[in-house]
């Protein structure tokens, strides 16, 4: 395939790969459509529930996903081999803000998000316990869907996706300052919605 032909995303399964993410790229900038394609594979996952908590439904998430990876393969030439995930990040962050903007409207109340990244019960958890989880995490994300963009996003990126504050900075481009700021004005407006729901609310937001 030669650069500047069209791509479609394949989304599949995550799949495993023992090759390195720079030969990836390399053959990606090449026009290697599967090599990129291992590349999704390795993201997909994370950049399908980022769209998920920043959008609220699934199939505004798939959208999202699959035009952010559609957008890295052309804009491959632009990734100077810093964190690649935080590059894909930063890609699906800003498609899901462009959606948000011409949607006029905060995220989908849906609870897709909620159940589809909730993790099936395991055999030490009693169906009661499962049940507590489940409405923790449709609280979440109804209190998330509350938050403005900024805040939202810091919260995403830093208690769901794990990033450090250095790389959520990278993502959102601002300073370590502001995300700390953001991280913590957005768990304080969680903390004050989840307080109405007794016996719910988690650990982090709980101080």
């Amino acid at each position: 395939m030669r650069r500047g032909q069209s791509y479609t995303a394949r989304m599949s399964p995550p799949g495993r790969t023992t090759e390195p993410e720079q030969s990836l790229v390399a053959r990606s900038r090449d026009g290697d459509v599967a090599a990129f394609n291992r590349i999704v594979d390795m993201y997909q996952r994370p950049m399908y529930n980022l769209a998920l908590r920043m959008l609220g439904d699934s199939s505004s998430a798939e959208d999202a996903t699959q035009d952010a990876f559609i957008s890295a393969f052309r804009n491959i030439d632009r990734f100077t081999y810093g964190s690649l995930r935080s590059w894909l990040f930063t890609i699906a962050a800003n498609r899901c803000r462009d959606m948000l903007r011409a949607r006029g409207a905060r995220p989908s109340q849906s609870l897709d998000a909620e159940d589809t990244t909730l993790d099936p019960p395991s055999r030490a958890e009693s169906p009661e316990d499962y049940a507590v989880r489940r409405e923790m995490g449709r609280s979440i994300q109804q209190a998330l869907a509350a938050l403005p963009h900024d805040q939202r996003l810091t919260v995403v990126l830093i208690d769901v996706q794990g990033l450090a504050y250095e790389e959520a900075a990278e993502v959102m481009g601002i300073n370590v300052g502001t995300v700390k700021s953001r991280l913590s004005r957005g768990r304080g407006r969680i903390r004050d919605l989840l307080r109405e729901r007794p016996g719910i609310l988690p650990g982090r937001y709980g101080s």
